[in-house]
């Protein structure tokens, strides 16, 4: 994913997400995971339409494992949204754009 996503690492991720004065829509990804390759340009439509409103981010378990671990992420993908540093949406497993714009706008 290249453009308007976020690459969260374990260091930067209570920058970019926990801190973040807009939501956060966070894929928890893995390079070896099937349906993380399938989600990966719904994401990156997302975040090409964010426009401000929200943020897009991704992350790799296993490049920032403590983080995934913090947040007990145990299958991928997983998409988290985070909002004033909060989770406040979840989806486990592969899904479509309007589940996800749902769970940012909700």
């Amino acid at each position: 994913m290249a453009g308007n996503v976020i690459e969260l690492t374990d260091a930067n991720f209570e920058a970019e997400v926990l801190n973040s004065d807009t939501p956060v829509l966070v894929d928890f990804t893995a390079t070896w995971c099937g349906p993380c390759k399938a989600l990966a340009p719904i994401v990156q439509t997302l975040a090409n339409e964010a426009s401000g409103n929200f943020k897009v981010a991704k992350l790799d378990i296993d490049d920032a494992s403590e983080t995934a671990r913090k947040y007990r992420v145990m299958s991928v993908p997983t998409v988290l949204v985070f909002k004033e540093g909060k989770i406040k949406g979840q989806h486990v497993g592969l899904t479509n754009k309007e589940t996800l714009l749902k769970l940012i706008n909700s």
